[in-house]
């Protein structure tokens, strides 16, 4: 005899293993860690900082 299946359970689960393979896609892609973010931030700033120390500034003759 064959085994009962609920279509709607099914249903839902198939629905859930996509959206959690789509999230892994996701958090692949798109996810930086914290340390990731900070160094960038870090290298943003040490930049604005040279850039700052490099500008000239008008004569006031």
């Amino acid at each position: 005899m064959a085994d009962l299946l609920n279509f709607n359970r099914a249903r839902k689960r198939k629905a859930r293993a996509t959206a959690e393979r789509q999230a892994a896609e996701n958090r692949i892609r798109f996810g930086r860690t914290p340390a990731e973010k900070q160094r960038e931030e870090d290298a943003q700033a040490l930049a604005e900082r040279q850039l700052q120390q490099h500008r000239r500034e008008p004569d006031d003759r």
